[in-house]
């Protein structure tokens, strides 16, 4: 019989941990590694805001994405994510390690990625946003945006900067990462041709208006109108200079001109040499100066029906409006001091 000193017994003990946590380490790391499924599609899988590991484990385990869910727990644990899978929609490949799968949800690596156009913005402001989000080359993106015209109504008159301008609907996108820039500009504006609806046309048609001078005047409302109520008797004073034969004095072309916007013009700036120049040239820019949402392109098409020409800002930016040029030159003392 071989007995053993308690020195003897403690290395023994000692030997046997050391050589399970090995094994253990062994297999986690051989679970850590080995694909979860076999060969297939990219499955889909979401997880809702809150969702504790327990839950994604076992629906992940239901859906046969891994194999064991105590194992996806104690892994999560392990690499130190238990806490931070972030909600989201995501594609698991069935020859994914779960380790992989592990670092997607920790980083929020969806397979879609949400982006919102606010209202007003331009091809340029776009680009840059898009840029942010690593979405697009803002370069490739531009060079796009000068010619890209899949409707009659985009293609640009001379002196256009982008044919694209006015015609990038405002919205909330969805799109799945690794999408060419040509696609998103795509996307963008079959979205503004789908909003641009049968009743909005006729209407348009019914004043008179192509779909190219509708957006043209609505992104001028769009840069001018800081309150939606403002936006009808905005396009109501642009529609009655537009028929007097008055030029429309936009500064907001002005500011589309100098590329950024400037809160006090010059009369300096007012005399740029430029097509956009609505100061010295009377009638519509060659084309639309930002990417107008939904309301002010229904001014333009449903406008106050108002005596007045002119407005001016206040330093809060609520507009003023007159009828006469003396009586503008008083609002402008009034409400500019």
């Amino acid at each position: 019989m071989l007995i053993l000193s308690n020195s003897g017994t403690k290395k023994a003990i000692v030997g046997i941990l050391f050589v399970t946590i090995i094994a253990i380490g062994a297999m986690l790391g051989w679970i850590l590694t080995q694909p979860v499924g076999g060969a297939g599609e990219p499955v889909m899988f979401t997880i809702k805001p809150g969702t504790p590991t327990k839950n994604i484990a076992e629906e992940l385990k239901k859906q046969n994405l891994i194999k064991n869910a105590l194992a996806f727990r104690i892994a999560a644990k392990l690499q130190g994510v238990e806490n931070s899978l972030q909600a989201g929609e995501y594609a698991f490949s069935p020859d994914m390690s779960l380790r992989k799968m592990l670092v997607m949800m920790s980083q929020g690596q969806t397979a879609y990625q949400q982006f919102t156009i606010p209202e007003g913005y331009t091809v340029d402001q776009i680009a840059s946003l898009l840029a942010e989000k690593q979405l697009v080359n803002p370069d490739k993106f531009k060079a796009l945006a000068k010619d890209f015209a899949p409707f009659p109504y985009m293609k640009a008159t001379p002196g256009t900067q982008y044919s694209v301008e006015g015609f990038i609907f405002p919205d909330t996108y969805r799109v799945p990462k690794g999408i060419s820039e040509e696609e998103l500009l795509a996307m963008m504006v079959n979205q503004f041709d789908a909003k641009l609806t049968p009743e909005l046309r006729q209407r348009a048609a019914e004043l008179g208006l192509s779909i190219r001078e509708v957006i043209i005047m609505a992104s001028l409302v769009e840069k001018e109108a800081k309150l939606n109520e403002e936006r009808p008797i905005i396009a109501g004073v642009f529609a009655n200079r537009l028929k007097q034969g008055m030029p429309l004095q936009s500064c907001a072309t002005i500011q589309y001109i100098l590329g950024y916007p400037k809160p006090e013009l010059t009369i300096q700036d007012t005399q740029i040499t430029s097509p956009y120049n609505t100061y010295q040239i009377p009638g519509l820019p060659p084309g639309p100066i930002a990417n107008p949402g939904n309301a002010s392109i229904k001014a333009v098409l449903y406008p106050a029906n108002t005596d007045y020409l002119y407005f001016v800002a206040d330093k809060q930016g609520k507009h003023h409006f007159s009828k006469s040029y003396e009586e503008h030159l008083i609002t402008i003392n009034q409400v500019q001091i």
